[in-house]
């Protein structure tokens, strides 16, 4: 079997936000195809790990299969918040943006499932 690296990028979009500290990203895979390759390859614990500079406490993942989606809380991740963070993005906005570019291993055949037969994105 062939592996691919490719960012998330390539067969998912995203949206975040912030709650105080903490902010959720939601993940939105174009197709279905995508969708059940993400529900299996990315979990809380990889999410949390990539987010791991930005130091946060806890990474929930809720699944949203109606919408092809799944959404990440990450707790503390804002270090207070827009009113208390000197950081450039208090507020979460980049978060989503900055997934995104995480690289993802998928084998060439769901790749080219989720990207170029049926729903296309």
């Amino acid at each position: 079997m062939t592996i691919e690296i490719v960012h998330l990028g390539k067969i998912a979009y995203a949206r975040s936000g912030d709650k105080g500290s903490s902010a959720n990203v939601g993940v939105i895979a174009y197709n279905s195809q995508a969708y059940e390759f993400l529900l299996d390859y990315l979990t809380a614990e990889k999410v949390h790990e990539y987010f791991l500079p930005l130091a946060p406490r806890k990474t929930t993942r809720y699944e949203l299969s109606n919408l092809w989606a799944l959404n990440f809380v990450l707790e503390g991740v804002l270090a207070g918040g827009g009113s208390q963070s000197l950081r450039y993005d208090s507020q979460g906005k980049a978060l989503g943006q900055a997934l995104l570019e995480m690289p993802i291993e998928i084998p060439t055949q769901i790749l080219y499932r989720c990207c170029y037969e049926g729903e296309i994105q």
